[in-house]
């Protein structure tokens, strides 16, 4: 009897550590798959407000719908694998969504041409180079073998 204890005990201490670990592993990727929706909310910020301050270009909305079609699937997947992994916490994509848009508002403010940073941005986005695939390419890796496990 005292040798099932002992190796339940050393069972049990084995994993709980290992637990713990992907515990604090999944929090961590939940965290980065947030990410996911902060550059939406970038590209949403950022293409409204010089939609609204270059007099109603509608390049600007055009690229949005672009970016947003080109990226829906990494968005699902990110929603699915941080549901499959215990989900994230109370208003956590809330705040990645803020993060994302306070952060492109800031550049923006900081910009000495509005107008030729504005320009930069739809470049960007209409280029792809914001795309998610593109800004957080290991994430989305580790998302698709998650997904696909």
């Amino acid at each position: 009897m005292r040798r099932k204890v002992v190796l339940a005990a050393a069972f049990m201490a084995s994993v709980l550590p290992a637990q713990a670990q992907d515990d604090a592993t999944n929090t961590a990727l939940i965290g980065e798959l947030m990410a996911f929706h902060g550059s939406k909310a970038i590209v949403e910020a950022m293409t409204t407000h010089c939609y609204e301050t270059t007099g109603l270009d509608n390049a600007y909305k055009e690229a949005a719908a672009n970016w947003y079609l080109r990226n829906i699937s990494y968005l699902d997947l990110a929603d699915r694998v941080i549901s499959r992994l215990g989900g994230g916490s109370e208003g956590q994509q809330e705040a990645a969504e803020t993060y994302g848009g306070s952060q492109i508002m800031s550049a923006y403010n900081q910009a000495p041409d509005k107008n030729v940073f504005c320009r930069a941005f739809l470049e960007q986005v209409e280029g792809g180079s914001l795309d998610i695939d593109k800004q957080l390419p290991e994430i989305l890796k580790r998302a698709q073998e998650i997904s696909a496990s």
